[in-house]
């Protein structure tokens, strides 16, 4: 690929004795949801005044976020609305702050301060690019000139605050857009300019809120350049530290969680990443990611498909199928040994009875997050475990481990044949046409089964009528249990050509329609193993019929073999 010429490689901020790759995420930083002014200013078909109130509310009544970024209500009138409708309207609790963007600019502060009268809590936040490449080819000036419309910003700002109602909680931010792209000697220059103007101490601090604005480096670059700059910062203790990070290299979250260990202890993201081209930072991957090591995120997701049916009625966007934690299929697996393990990850699970999540390729359980149990999915690439998974935690049908290798062949061979995923419905039909619809040629037409109790030992008795094609013939025996009984009935029949190998049974409904299941594998004469299934709600009857549904599929094999004999 030509023409990566023209393109000039980052240049990394020099550091000695870093320290933040030897920390680790204990606690979630304070959360802000820009969904509202970021997310909702990048969409093709902005949200209108009803999608806001209900993005608003599942951000703060379900999600838990307790910071908002409502708009930019000085630069539109629907901004403008939506600022005094949560206000006016009641709609923002009392443990809730707002926030306002606006840019360094005196008529826009001045409408930003008209439009959040009355409101209780409110973050203020205004910004200007600091970037060498934006002081270059957009404002046409030096370092000073930069830093200038930040503390003129900063003097009417305080000037004004000191006017609002005392009621109000004014808290202040300011951004140094682009400030992945400047010089971080300047940019710790201009923030300290800017919290001095805006009197920030330990009892007043100002929130400093550093954007990758248009992600350009590798996320340990700018984990160094921010150490480098809280180094460089004075009166650290005089601000919080706030990142806000876009994903045009695709690394948001990496950028994100590597600037916590480097020091910030705030993060501005939205729900699914969305925002301007690659978008924001995705507020729930960085959750989620705290869940997953134990860290309690202070956010609530349990209903993540209420959040994406929120999410893309509003936005008109589409939750990707390889989202983390929420896409249709990231608690999918197509691969047999991943089916395997999933499958052998829940039976430990349930043999340890203990409350550790130890499942391999599932990194969360996603129950957790509401969703439908449907880990393992079936097409050409799976394995035998996979079918024998979904028909236990689906259908209910919990089959012998040798069982898995035969009815995953069959599996197999119509994936093959059409090509494309089997759904839970398929393959529970050809489970039923393999093994509970197996009609010939042996059929049991009338029988009887008794047990007693003789000298101690349990016997039983069995009669019965089958037949076979065209013939009908009567067969009785005993044994020590129903499928002894009915192996010494049929011992002078065709039947009888068969080894019994193993037997399994269960129920699989509840209540008083309960049935039991029955699997019972049998050895051919050619040495091969073959399995029937039998269902009844008597278990002597269901193991009977598992017998001779392994006989009838026994003898389909051979009578198949001699035709192509």
């Amino acid at each position: 690929m030509t023409g990566y010429e023209k393109y000039t490689p980052f240049v990394p901020q020099p550091i000695e004795n870093r320290t933040w790759p030897d920390k680790t995420i204990t606690k979630a930083p304070t959360w802000v949801s820009v969904d509202l002014r970021d997310g909702n200013q990048a969409l093709i078909d902005p949200m209108s005044m009803d999608e806001k109130l209900a993005m608003f509310h599942l951000l703060v009544d379900e999600i838990g976020v307790k910071e908002v970024e409502i708009g930019f209500p000085s630069a539109s009138d629907t901004d403008y609305e939506i600022c005094r409708e949560l206000i006016e309207g009641g709609h923002i609790p009392e443990d809730v702050t707002i926030q306002v963007l606006v840019q360094a600019r005196p008529h826009l502060i001045r409408r930003t301060f008209e439009a959040i009268r009355g409101a209780k809590n409110v973050i203020f936040h205004f910004y200007n690019s600091t970037s060498t490449l934006q002081r270059e080819v957009v404002f046409h000036t030096d370092v000073e000139g930069v830093k200038k419309i930040a503390t003129d910003a900063a003097d009417l700002i305080y000037e004004m605050a000191q006017d609002v109602d005392p009621e109000m909680n004014l808290r202040f931010e300011y951004s140094p857009e682009s400030f992945m792209g400047t010089e971080m000697d300047v940019a710790a220059e201009i923030c300290a300019a800017v919290l001095d103007h805006l009197h920030a101490d330990e009892e007043h601090k100002v929130i400093l809120n550093l954007p990758t604005t248009v992600e350009n480096c590798l996320p340990n670059q700018f984990a160094d350049e921010l150490e480098y700059f809280l180094r460089r910062l004075p009166g650290r203790e005089r601000a919080v530290i706030s990142l806000h990070a876009h994903n045009d290299r695709g690394t948001g979250v990496a950028t994100t969680e590597m600037g916590l260990l480097a020091g910030a202890e705030r993060v501005e993201a939205c729900l699914f990443g969305n925002g301007e081209r690659t978008g924001n930072v995705d507020l729930i991957t960085l959750a989620m990611n705290m869940y997953v090591q134990g860290v309690d995120p202070e956010l609530d997701f349990s209903n993540m498909e209420r959040i994406i049916s929120l999410y893309e009625r509003a936005t008109k966007m589409q939750v990707p199928a390889r989202q983390p934690y929420a896409g249709d299929l990231v608690f999918t697996a197509f691969s047999g040994s991943h089916q395997d393990a999933i499958n052998k990850g829940f039976q430990y699970m349930e043999d340890q009875d203990g409350e550790q999540w130890m499942v391999p390729y599932l990194p969360i359980n996603p129950e957790d997050l509401g969703r439908s149990y449907e880990p393992v999915r079936i097409n050409s690439q799976s394995g035998k475990g996979g079918a024998a998974f979904i028909m236990h935690h689906k259908f209910g049908f919990d089959m012998p481990k040798a069982m898995h290798a035969e009815f995953g062949a069959v599996v197999q061979e119509e994936s093959d044949r059409e090509g494309v995923e089997i759904k839970p419905e398929t393959l529970y039909r050809l489970f039923e046409d393999t093994y509970l619809k197996v009609d010939g040629p042996y059929r049991l037409i009338r029988n009887k089964l008794n047990a007693n109790v003789e000298n101690g030992v349990a016997r039983s008795h069995f009669y019965g009528k089958l037949r076979h094609k065209d013939t009908v013939f009567e067969v009785e025996g005993d044994g020590n249990g129903p499928i002894d009984a009915f192996f010494n009935a049929i011992h002078e029949e065709r039947m009888n050509r068969f080894t019994f190998i193993d037997y399994k049974e269960h129920a699989i409904s509840q209540g008083s329609d309960s049935q039991a299941v029955a699997y019972v594998q049998l050895r051919m004469q050619d040495g091969r193993d073959v399995f029937g299934v039998g269902i009844d709600h008597n278990i002597s009857m269901a193991s009977i019929k598992a017998v001779i549904c392994a006989i009838n599929r026994g003898r389909q094999i051979e009578e198949a073999a001699e035709k192509a004999g």
